[in-house]
This record gives C-alpha cells, structure tokens and sequence, in this order.
C-alpha cells in the first residue's frame, strides 16, 4: 500500500521538484494539492485529477493524507506544520525549518506534541555526489581550509517575499545558502566559531532588506577553518565546496566532485547529470522509509535546530561585530 500524499504550495519547487518526484515513488502517491492562487489551483486539480484546496485545513480534514509536502513561503510554513500537527500528519517541509531559532524551538516542541515525524527536504543528500564525500574526505589527511561559494546572478535579488526580512527570515543566508550550510554541518558539525558580513546594496535604490550578499568566516576547534561566499546577484552560477588537507582537497561542484592530490592533479573523480526528480523521489520514498521506521530521519527538527543556530549565529555577529560561537544559542 503506498503512502498517501498530499502537496500545500504549488510553486517552482513544488513543480521541479516534489510533484515529479511523487509521480516516480513506488511508495507514496499524490491524492491532494492547495495553493492559495485559485488559477494553479484549477490547473493543477485538472493536471492531476486529483481533489484541490485553498485551504491547508479544509485538505487535511477531506482527505486526512498519511503526510503533506509543504513548499510555502518561509513565513507561512509555521501555521501548516501546526495544522498537521494537530491532525497528526506528518510532514515533509521544504527548506528552511524555521524562520528563526526561536521559531525552530516552536517547531520542535509542536512536532512532538503532535507526535508527527518532520522531515526537512534536502535533496543533496539523496545525490550520489554528494554522498561520498565523507569517503573522500577520508583520504586527504587532516581537513584544515574549506572554501565554500555558491552564487547566481538575479536582476531583482530583492523581489516579492524572499526581499523582506521579516517574511523570509533573512535573504541568501536562510535561503539558497541552506544548502551549503547543510553541508557543512554533514560533513563537519557545528562551527565553534562564525564571523558575517553582508549587505543588500546589489541594487541601489531599491527597496528590500534581505541580504543579497554574505561572505562568512568559519572555525573548528580542532584547527579547521574557512570561509563561505553566498550571493543572490554575483555571477556566474557557481556552487562549490573545496576542502583542503595535509595530504590533498576535494572539490565538490555541481554534478561533480573530484580528489586531488597536493599538487592538484585530479586523483579521482565521480559524476553525475543533473537529476532532480531522482533525488526528489529517492527523498520522498526516504521519508516513507522512516515513517515505516525502516530508517532513521537525519534531517529532522533536533538537526535543523543546528541549522537554526548557524544561521542566527551569522545574523548576531554581524549586529555585534565579533565572532559568536553557534553553539551557545542551542
């Protein structure tokens, strides 16, 4: 018997990504959508020929789903996860889980209250590339610089909802820079130590106060340091990470990672085309394993009160002016 899903936000990332990706599950199927603009709505319903919502609430109750995929704006995610919680529907949440580390405790204290399993979707962890990283990283000695950058250029960084801080709980940072920031935690943990700066002046004269713009300078206790460059209007498009060691690196990009030696010639290397639906239906039928407590959920909201803490921790130094360590806001 396949899970039954239902999807509340039926945006970009809800049509490149989960959409497909329950069309290709062998383990949950879609039986519901809503959205808020009636025209996608209507269009979807059609597409699908499934039953079609305005409402989170009216879904949950009609149709009463196994778990909803929630793609909503950063600032609406609370009150659909709260929906389901009182229901006992668990959720798979589009990035980020919090607007704020305060609002990331909220979050976890519902979802156990609740008693609802809250996955937060990351699909570079169902991506082969990105996976073996912790192998490679294993053969070039001891860590000691990370170099992370990921940048695209857009002509209105600071447009509709993802512009206003309060709303979106911050600009690159909180948003594409979740990733990266996932990253790092994967592979390193939690830095000891976060200085930021940044700023939203791409564009002069415009109105918005998300930063477009961030670089952040990280610390380890055990001697590893580096630095993470994230921007929403530096081109070209460039997502990477490059780890430096005693014995070589490895460099992580998109579609790619390679080991190199200390000269940096390129010892070995794995690739892969862009495949987002496979990685969206591998996450998906992930979360159907862990609901049926086949696996464990490493992306869930004890995890992402981590994620929470670096990204409060970047927006706290940069108020203060020093280097806050993200372990102490825990």
């Amino acid at each position: 018997m396949k899970r039954r899903a239902a999807i509340i936000g039926l945006g970009h990332q809800a049509l490149g990504d989960h959409l497909p990706g329950l069309l290709g599950s062998g383990r949950a199927e879609l039986v519901a959508v809503c959205d808020s603009n009636p025209i996608i709505l209507r269009e979807r319903r059609d597409q699908y020929q499934v039953p079609a919502f305005a409402r989170p609430g009216d879904l949950l109750d009609a149709v009463e789903p196994d778990f909803v995929i929630v793609a909503v704006p950063h600032h609406a995610g609370r009150a659909v996860v709260e929906e389901c919680a009182k229901r006992s529907v668990h959720v798979l949440k589009e990035k980020p889980f919090a607007t704020s580390l305060a609002e990331a405790r909220e979050l976890a204290r519902v979802c156990q209250a609740g008693q609802i399993v809250l996955m937060v979707t990351l699909q570079r962890r169902f991506n082969p590339i990105y996976t073996s990283m912790p192998g490679l990283l294993d053969q070039i000695g001891t860590p000691f610089l990370i170099d992370g950058q990921y940048t695209f250029h857009t002509d209105a960084p600071g447009a509709g909802w993802r512009g206003d801080v309060r709303q979106a709980g911050g600009g690159c940072i909180i948003d594409m820079g979740y990733h990266l920031i996932d990253l790092l935690l994967w592979y390193f943990g939690l830095p000891s130590r976060i200085l930021a700066e940044f700023s939203a002046t791409a564009v002069p004269g415009a109105c918005y106060d998300a930063e477009d713009t961030a670089i952040i300078q990280l610390g380890y206790e055990h001697g590893l340091y580096g630095s993470v460059l994230l921007s929403r209007w530096a081109a070209p498009k460039t997502e990477k990470l490059h780890v430096v060691g005693t014995r070589g690196s490895v460099l992580l990009a998109k579609g790619q990672v390679q080991r190199l030696d200390l000269t940096g010639t390129v010892v070995e290397e794995l690739t892969r085309p862009h495949a987002p639906t496979s990685a969206a239906t591998a996450q998906i039928d992930h979360f159907c394993r862990v609901l049926d407590g086949e696996r464990p959920n490493a992306s869930g909201p004890d995890q992402h009160l981590a994620h929470a803490a670096f990204i409060a921790s970047c927006y706290e130094s940069k108020a203060a002016g020093r280097y806050v360590d993200p372990k102490e806001l825990l």
